[in-house]
């Protein structure tokens, strides 16, 4: 642990349980975002509220920074926002709110992040610029994006972007990272099977949308596997099905709901059209009519090779480079981060969660913890990527 930071740790744990007991949704942070502002307020930083309707940015600027003269700047972001679910932790600092629950980690991001601000703002003795992201919407709202359409790199401009999330797959104290796609693509779709409805005496007077249903989710089963080169890694599932009010009522429609994740926009755009095409034809071919409804979801999450060298190069550092995975297997899971790597180069992490050694509870699990054990071991990385990425870049 940093000596700067131990006599701030017990503090940031406190925020952190209490951002865990007070979980918001997306674009509903703006109690989260009033702990952050307060605390980035008395470490005597501006902050911009407001970005992407509750982000917020905080700049810490290093010696001889001048408007004439800003030299280089770069990003640290964290995500602020909680899920829809019902908490069973059993934690004395557990959700008052029902329905609503820390269960990915974001408390943690947010009190890494705000350490390394401590960090970063005692000790200025660096060349250019910081910018600390406070990101909502990461589940589902495309918080990125918002705060990106609000101008985020037009008012914070920022040469390179990174961020970094607990990973319970990992034990805490290990680091990971990968050049290339880190995370999935994902996609979200209907299909609506139009048929004709009627008795389910009279089968034969119908053109029953549910068996067809059936049959497109069985045939989407080979898409995968007959469709794409087995190298290549792709997750097409159904995962609902609506149709029909009563037992002896045949409907005139069923609908399937989908998902489907790909690590290259190539493949997306194949399954795509093999989605459509196989449920079209299916249907046509029970006499009935199938309508696809594209969804489009977040973008992959591909870091620049420069960026993610530097990051695994930090990792080693900071937790030693047998407790650093530099070309760790991507995950089909997906994050909205994709978008800002989109448009700045950097790239995206995993930080430990598991306790004792071992694997964590899974992410968006109703008995998820962050572990605190990260809060000094995440600002001290970012404190010291920040650091070296500004060196490197003023070389």
């Amino acid at each position: 642990m940093s000596a700067a930071l131990a006599p701030h740790l017990s503090a940031l744990v406190q925020l952190r349980r209490d951002l865990h007991s007070h979980p918001e949704l997306s674009y509903q942070e703006k109690r989260t975002a009033s702990q952050v502002a307060a605390y980035l307020h008395a470490l005597g930083l501006p902050v911009h509220q407001g970005l992407g309707t509750t982000g917020l940015v905080a700049s810490i600027h290093g010696q001889g920074f001048s408007a004439a003269h800003p030299g280089p700047s770069v990003g640290l972001r964290a995500d602020m926002d909680a899920l829809p679910l019902a908490e069973a932790t059993g934690l004395p600092y557990a959700s008052r709110h029902p329905g609503k629950m820390h269960a990915c980690g974001h408390d943690g991001h947010t009190a890494m992040l705000l350490g390394a601000a401590h960090l970063l703002s005692q000790q200025r003795n660096f060349a250019g610029t910081v910018h600390l992201i406070f990101q909502p919407a990461e589940e589902g709202g495309a918080g990125a994006k918002a705060m990106m359409e609000d101008g985020l790199f037009q008012r914070f401009a920022c040469q390179a972007v990174f961020a970094l999330h607990n990973w319970p797959d990992l034990p805490q104290g290990q680091m990971a990272v990968r050049v290339g796609p880190i995370m999935a693509a994902n996609i979200r779709f209907e299909i609506r099977v139009r048929g004709k409805g009627g008795h389910a005496a009279l089968p034969h007077t119908t053109r029953d949308p549910v068996p067809v249903a059936c049959a497109i989710v069985t045939q989407l089963q080979t898409l995968v596997s007959r469709t794409l080169d087995p190298v290549d890694s792709a997750v097409l599932t159904i995962g609902k099905i609506e149709a029909g009010t009563v037992e002896n009522i045949i409907p005139n429609e069923a609908v399937l709901y989908g998902t489907l994740r790909t690590l290259r926009d190539d493949t997306q755009a194949t399954l795509v059209a093999g989605i459509e095409r196989i449920a079209q034809h299916t249907a046509a071919a029970h006499e009935c009519q199938a309508l696809y409804i594209h969804k489009p979801g977040y973008p992959n999450t591909t870091n620049s090779a420069a960026e993610a060298a530097l990051m695994a190069q930090v990792m080693a550092e900071v937790v030693g480079p047998e407790n650093t995975h530099p070309n760790i297997d991507p995950a089909m899971t997906s994050e909205d981060f994709g978008f800002m790597l989109q448009q700045v180069p950097g790239a995206y992490g995993w930080i430990g969660n598991g306790k004792n050694g071992q694997r964590g509870t899974s992410l968006h699990h109703p008995g998820y913890d962050f572990n605190d054990d990260n809060i000094a071991l995440g600002a001290r990385f970012w404190d010291t990527l920040a650091r070296r990425w500004l060196e490197q870049s003023s070389a």
